[in-house]
């Protein structure tokens, strides 16, 4: 090929896509955000390739498959431009490339269910494939949330009706996670002044979206110093004195780990740094928002930045929680303290029943947190919606790993046994619902 043909635009988009793998969304974002490539434009406007063109695209994809990034792979190519190289010669493309060239889905929906069905099968490498050609298509925040964060919720959703494993379940999670943790690692050096401290506290062990929110506010430009799962609130006050930072942002996603992080509230705004939070649980009961001193980062991820922003740069209101009533304080301290005692006569009551004392032990855990929390704030129907969940879970579960029905009644009872009369409203409430859980039995039979 001559000079002037191998620089000649004879190429449409379609075509360069069908050359190159690379699909026409994913070019014309490269030449918006970076001007590589810049093709030529036809009379009525339309980009018209020639062919180093496509060979710069697949450059660009060599150096991808070698594990950089769009931008840094265009940064690489500006630095060997700039010193007088031509990046097509000193990294010459390999003949043989790694990952075969196709487009890969044209949308995120189409990237979303490709990934998801690639995390069913457990196979790592494909779908570690379909992320890179996504992050080379759209920014991060579009893939997490538009693919790793939307798939994980339609398998966590999948696997909780039945339809898939757990071991599957886990699978995705851990591939979505491990992703995250690499793209937090790759973010670009903080440019802007503020540093900002996140953080789940004691008990939330998923840390999906506060990585997710950790990893925009590192590519906003801000310092994030990120101390992720199960942080405990008893050192969290040194580590605060230690990390000096201009914002704290917490998250928890269930009511027992809501109240943990209110805890951690209490614990540090005596020192006069602002504290935001946000999560899933915040999001379905809006009402707990009130106990909370501190500032709501709204429901989303995009709301979540602008919020942590606008704490960092502009004025902050004073906020002020809602105070629990005395008898509601005294009846979640009675609640605990004779907790431990509760919990043994639950043991021993469901001893003999066909279920492992593990699942046993995670059931009475999760509900009896989801209790205390839900006396904490003052509304015993908080208590219904981790019922309903773990009803919802029995459905799916074979006969014989079915626990909630026995549960409810034992439970009952242990809390009757060890609570005096404050503790009357509690009984009252557990009281309603075995009744409610014997009536639903009795109509189904």
């Amino acid at each position: 090929m001559t000079r002037d043909a191998y620089l000649d635009p004879i190429y449409n988009l379609k075509a360069v896509s069908e050359r190159t793998g690379v699909t026409a969304d994913a070019l014309r974002a490269w030449e918006r955000r970076y001007g590589l490539p810049l093709p030529s434009r036809t009379p009525a406007g339309h980009r018209i390739y020639a062919q180093r063109d496509i060979d710069v695209i697949n450059w660009l994809v060599a150096r991808q498959e070698e594990g950089l990034r769009i931008g840094r792979a265009v940064k690489l190519w500006q630095s060997l431009e700039s010193e007088g190289q031509d990046p097509l010669r000193t990294m010459p493309v390999p003949s043989a490339p790694p990952l075969p060239k196709r487009p890969v889905g044209e949308t995120i929906e189409q990237l979303r269910d490709e990934w998801v069905s690639h995390c069913l099968a457990f196979n790592e490498q494909k779908a570690g494939e379909v992320l890179t050609q996504a992050l080379a298509m759209y920014p991060p925040e579009i893939v997490f949330s538009g693919i790793i964060g939307a798939g994980i919720a339609e398998i966590g959703h999948s696997w909780f009706v039945g339809d898939v494993t757990v071991q599957q379940e886990h699978f995705a999670s851990e591939l979505a996670m491990r992703r995250l943790k690499g793209m937090i690692e790759a973010a670009p050096a903080p440019t802007r002044r503020g540093r900002i401290l996140t953080a789940c506290p004691a008990g939330e062990e998923h840390t999906l979206g506060m990585s997710a929110f950790t990893l925009l506010l590192r590519r906003a430009g801000w310092d994030v110093v990120y101390l992720g799962a199960n942080v405990p609130v008893e050192t969290m006050a040194a580590t605060i004195e230690r990390i000096q930072p201009d914002l704290i942002c917490l998250a928890a996603q269930r009511l027992a780990t809501a109240s943990s992080l209110l805890d951690v509230v209490g614990a540090v705004e005596d020192l006069d740094v602002p504290i935001a939070y946000g999560g899933r649980i915040f999001n379905e009961e809006p009402g707990i928002r009130l106990h909370f001193p501190a500032h709501f980062l709204g429901g989303t991820l995009d709301q979540a930045v602008g919020a942590a922003e606008r704490l960092l740069t502009t004025a902050r209101p004073t906020l002020a929680g809602e105070a629990p009533s005395e008898e509601t304080e005294a009846l979640h301290a009675h609640f605990l303290e004779h907790l431990p005692a509760i919990r043994t006569d639950v043991y021993a009551s469901l001893g003999h029943a066909r279920v492992s004392r593990s699942a046993l032990e995670a059931l009475t855990g999760s509900l009896t947190g989801a209790t205390a929390a839900a006396l904490r704030f003052d509304d015993l129907d908080l208590l219904a919606r981790e019922i309903d969940w773990y009803r919802a879970y029995d459905e799916q579960s074979e006969p014989s790993a079915r626990m909630l029905d026995a549960f409810l009644p034992a439970y009952k009872e242990a809390v009757a046994a060890h609570l005096d009369q404050r503790g009357e409203p509690l009984v009252a409430w557990l009281n309603d619902r075995v009744a409610q859980g014997q009536e639903e039995n009795g109509s189904q039979a």
